[in-house]
């Protein structure tokens, strides 16, 4: 299993409770991206967002910085929002922070979880989508190909022009980040692109159904179960202890959660859903390093086996050597129990 963190570069006051700096939390974010490198974390996932709270509207210039500092660490984005976007652009973007990054970049692509991308650049939010429909297939065919002949709806076709650098990696890889919907498991499967499932509420057994249903579908298409593998996005934190753990991440994912809440109607968060979402097959990742082995563990087998294993701890504006000390943890000590599991061991041989 591959073990690693994506982050939405959240922006929020310094350690010691000075006004926020967009250039501190940036270079602080870089910091974290090495010290992942350093302790043999597999991947490090950068998000797409186009609002206050985030510094992550440019993930490939971040992730480009941290090419340049890192030597093993795989860069890739979490997620990019490819409905408001230009995939030839996306793909000569990816493809040249693979080349400087000697072969080290990877992309998901999604529809996003907010819609702020939308008429910033000139989308209608109706066409959500088609939209992604039609530009995944670009992107796909754009990956396949250096010359395209390609028309659709909503971008001006191409007769054969080339798209330009083409990546050291061939193909590059690309993953489907996906919700709670359905069809977004299906067409995964349909195409044989990997899943990253976004898990971040209720209790992670639930998303079963819909991986099998992937699974299901890449079979029916002739994709070999090699191709179908399953990540999972998931949010969370390590610490010391769980009971440490839990103190430090409660209060930042609760005023987080809530302000989010008052845009999306969702309730405010109280310490008893905090704690229903932390139990044994709640979504939240959150406890000592031997918490979390066994609860990876156990979500990987609610699933039927995932093959990747991201945790975005910076939701909780926590400070960032607390994050440091978190990192270093994921990468010494959980990240390599992950690894010496059995790739299906089953729930009966785990206290």
């Amino acid at each position: 299993m591959q073990v690693g963190i994506d982050s939405f570069a959240a922006f929020h006051g310094d350690d010691d409770g000075t006004p926020a700096s967009a250039s501190v939390n940036l270079r602080k974010l870089i910091d974290r991206i090495v010290r992942a490198d350093e302790v043999g974390l597999d991947v490090f996932g950068i998000g797409e967002h186009h609002r206050a709270q985030f510094l992550d509207s440019a993930p490939v210039v971040i992730l480009a910085a941290a090419a340049a500092r890192t030597s093993r660490i795989r860069l890739t984005s979490a997620v990019t929002v490819l409905s408001a976007a230009d995939p030839v652009r996306v793909f000569e973007s990816f493809a040249t922070l693979d080349l400087l990054s000697h072969g080290r970049a990877e992309m998901v692509v999604g529809r996003g979880s907010f819609i702020e991308a939308f008429p910033l650049f000139g989308y209608a939010l109706a066409d959500y989508d088609a939209l992604f429909e039609e530009k995944l297939e670009l992107l796909l065919m754009i990956r396949e190909r250096e010359h395209v002949h390609w028309s659709g709806a909503f971008r001006p076709a191409l007769s054969g022009q080339g798209v330009y650098p083409r990546p050291l990696q061939e193909p590059f890889p690309i993953r489907l980040g996906v919700g709670g919907t359905p069809e977004s498991f299906v067409r995964a499967g349909t195409l044989g692109l990997p899943l990253m499932v976004a898990i971040i509420g209720g209790e992670t057994r639930r998303f079963r159904p819909l991986v099998d249903l992937y699974r299901e579908a890449g079979r029916r298409a002739g994709h070999p179960p090699e191709r179908l593998s399953v990540g999972v996005h998931a949010l969370g934190f390590v610490g010391e202890t769980r009971a440490a753990a839990l103190e430090e991440f409660f209060p930042g994912y609760a005023r987080a959660f809530t302000e989010a809440g008052r845009e999306r109607g969702w309730p405010p968060v109280t310490r008893a859903h905090f704690d229903a979402l932390v139990s044994a097959d709640g979504a939240l990742l959150v406890g000592g390093p031997d918490d979390l082995i066994e609860k990876i563990a156990r979500h990987s087998d609610a699933l039927g086996g995932i093959s990747r294993i991201s945790l975005q701890m910076d939701v909780a504006s926590l400070p960032h050597d607390k994050l440091l000390r978190a990192v270093e943890l994921l990468g010494t000590r959980i990240a390599p129990a992950l690894r010496a599991l059995p790739e299906r061991a089953p729930l009966s041989r785990r206290p």
